[in-house]
């Protein structure tokens, strides 16, 4: 089943989407808001499901689906975490900067907790007040949970996941330092995070999810050219019940949490720490990594980050080269 938010009210109406992403019926008859079908999900989804399957026969009143009007599927949420699932993404942070990886990052993981109250929609631009601080995307796969209490176990956390989708969660590179350096996390650096189009529940994914992992080619494109191509299921040190688990340690979740992967990232395979799609490798799921791989073989980085005009997409596409759950698509704007 795959759900979406197109425009009508603060946190829009909730709709059925078909598997194609061509055709919606108003799920407003089951209940108004998608967090409204998570806060009562064993209520709704049967619901929801029956209303899905009258929307396949065409049974029921279905207008076409456009991605570029769809909100995200939850505008405001409770909770947006982000983790860093991809331990190889930070072991070329540190390896950049010549600082060793604590043993513990393979353990233990890195999680933040990011703004929740201005989620944006797949076609939403990327403010850019600056251009100087180094505007980057984050390719991310995304789940939300249903209430889950504290001290929830691994087992427990990917039973509470309702929902899939994709992220790009912006970075503005070049505030991270000083952010950092006052030890107390992320605030400016991290801007409105944007979602896809739908997201879809574990069973329409069929392989594609298995043991906490969305396997598939995440295709990231920068100004129309291949940038990334990292499979998410492969070499995803923390899977999403182990990411929910650790968040729940010290604290119960609400229904319609959202906890995001963090950047997707996969070593070429002959272990070397990754080359550009343009070169034969899998490229990057952001560009800063793409610049710690230069600085690490070269000394220095080269890649720019984002200008005002930049255009990054994001997608991943089934076994029949189907989007699964719409593309984002944002360009980076100055600031009004």
């Amino acid at each position: 089943m795959k759900l979406a938010s197109l425009p009508g009210g603060r946190d829009g109406r909730l709709v059925v989407v078909s598997p194609d992403l061509a055709w919606y019926a108003d799920a407003s008859t089951v209940t108004a808001t998608l967090q409204s079908a998570l806060d009562d999900w064993e209520r709704f989804e049967p619901q929801l499901r029956a209303l899905a399957e009258n929307l396949a026969h065409g049974s029921v009143p279905r207008e076409r689906f456009h991605e570029r009007e769809a909100l995200a599927p939850l505008p405001r949420a409770y909770q947006w975490a982000d983790g860093s699932a991809y331990v190889n993404h930070v072991v070329l942070v540190r390896k950049a900067r010549g600082a060793e990886l604590p043993d513990s990052f393979w353990h233990d993981p890195l999680m933040y907790q990011g703004g929740s109250d201005d989620l944006r929609g797949a076609r939403s631009p990327i403010v850019l007040a600056d251009e100087a601080w180094g505007c980057d995307m984050e390719a991310e796969v995304c789940v939300v949970t249903g209430d889950l209490p504290q001290g929830a176990s691994r087992e427990e956390g990917l039973a509470a996941v309702r929902l899939v989708g994709l992220v790009n969660d912006v970075s503005l590179r070049n505030l991270i330092p000083g952010e950092l350096a006052k030890g107390f996390g992320f605030v400016q650096s991290k801007p409105a995070t944007a979602f896809s189009p739908v997201f879809v529940t574990p069973d329409e994914l069929g392989d594609g999810w298995k043991d906490g992992k969305l396997s598939g080619v995440l295709m990231v494109d920068l100004n129309g050219e291949p940038f990334g191509r990292a499979d998410a299921g492969q070499e995803m040190t923390f899977d999403f019940g182990t990411l929910i688990a650790h968040l729940a340690r010290t604290r119960n979740l609400g229904a319609g949490s959202i906890i995001g992967s963090g950047t997707v990232s996969n070593r070429d395979a002959d272990g070397s720490p990754g080359r550009p799609v343009s070169e034969g490798g899998r490229g990057y799921s952001c560009i800063a990594e793409q610049r710690m791989v230069e600085t690490i073989l070269t000394g220095e980085a080269k890649t720019p980050f984002m200008h005002h005009g930049d255009r990054v997409r994001i997608d991943m596409r089934d076994a029949a080269g189907h989007s699964i759950f719409g593309a984002i698509e944002q360009e980076v704007v100055p600031l009004a």
